[in-house]
Parts: C-alpha cells; structure tokens; sequence
C-alpha cells in the first residue's frame, strides 16, 4: 500500500469552463473505450478491489470511487459539477484509476493516521448518508474517520471557500504509477486553482 500526498493553498471556484472541457475530453475516452466489465480490469481499480476482498468487504456493494465514477461515464451519464476543485479531483481519478481523498485540512485535527474502519463507526459520506466502514481501508484525523476509497466524510469535505487542499490518493498495488498521476494532478491545481505546494510525498506502508 501506498498514499500519495499533495498539500496546497489554492483558491476554489464555482466552475472552469477550461477545466471542464479536458473533463469532456477524457470522459468520452472512457465511454468510447471501456465497459463495465473492462472497468474492474483497470489497474488501480483491480489493486483496490482486491484490497476490499482480503479485509472482508465487497467491492461490488463498496465501490472504489474511480469505479463509480467510470461506471457513471459508461452509463452515459455526465460528471456531477460541483466545484473546481471537486471536479478536477474527479478528472485525476479518471484519468488515473486512483481512487483519491480530497479534504479540507483546515477542517482536519492532525495527526492523519491510516488503518481500518471499526465496527459501529459514524461515517457520514457525501451524498450517500451513513456508511458502513467496518473493514474498509481508511484515513482518520484525531476526531475520527475522515475518508475511504470508496467516500470521503462530509465533515472534512471541500467547501465553495476551501483555500487549504489535502489529496490522498490510494493505491494498493505499489507506488510505481504515482509520481506521473500526481504531476498531472499538480499541473491543474496550478492551471485551475493558482495553487502553492506545501508538501508532496509518496508514503509506503
């Protein structure tokens, strides 16, 4: 396992018109040369779906994120517009398989630790209400759980005014595809976001 890590000041905004036409772009690459079963064969996907198996979750009822959001794409259906940042993580993530936490760290109570989520856990996931994390991969603050591959926790989540970024990308299959899907995250954050890096690290567990 490895987390791929970029900290930054950026600035957020309802909506990039240039941004959003590479999203175009790159969803109908997906639509035009994935299927639902060919999404599963992803690299990154298969690495995460794995991972879900050998803690006792089931990748077909927890969806990795990037999963989900392939799978909205060879639906037919588009991208939700949420905001620059939102967006663009959601880009990175289709573009490279990696299913990646975004969070607010203003929001965030250090340390930020790895682990598995416990029984009866409270996670309140964006859009989807109360999930159960039991067993799933997670990151937690010192309050609690703050994101999974398959959600990140409302609590810590991207705000219309977050100014401070944290990404997490997930990968369970080593650290070898990292450094190249990180500089294209890094390239729109500074093209989109005016972003300032404070931190970049592969961390390997």
């Amino acid at each position: 396992m490895a987390l791929g890590v970029i900290e930054c000041r950026v600035q957020n905004s309802v909506h990039s018109g240039e941004l959003w036409a590479e999203i175009q772009k790159i969803t109908q690459k997906v639509r035009d040369s994935l299927t639902f079963e060919s999404i599963k064969d992803q690299p990154q996907i298969a690495a995460t779906r794995g991972m879900y198996s050998l803690c006792g979750k089931d990748p077909s009822r927890y969806r990795p994120s990037a999963e989900a959001l392939m799978r909205r794409i060879v639906k037919g259906q588009e991208l939700y517009r949420i905001s620059t940042l939102v967006d663009l993580i959601n880009l990175v993530s289709l573009k490279s398989g990696y299913s990646i936490g975004g969070f607010d760290a203003s929001l965030i109570e250090q340390p930020v630790v790895a682990g598995l989520g416990k029984t009866g856990e409270i996670f309140n996931a964006i859009g989807r209400g109360v999930l159960n994390i039991e067993n799933l991969p997670v990151l937690r603050d010192a309050k609690g759980p703050i994101g999974t591959p398959t959600s990140d926790e409302e609590r810590t989540s991207i705000r219309s005014g977050t100014g401070h970024l944290l990404m997490v990308f997930n990968a369970y299959n080593g650290s070898g595809d990292l450094s190249p899907a990180m500089d294209y995250a890094v390239g729109l954050l500074n093209k989109h976001a005016d972003a300032i890096v404070l931190n970049r690290e592969i961390i390997t567990l």
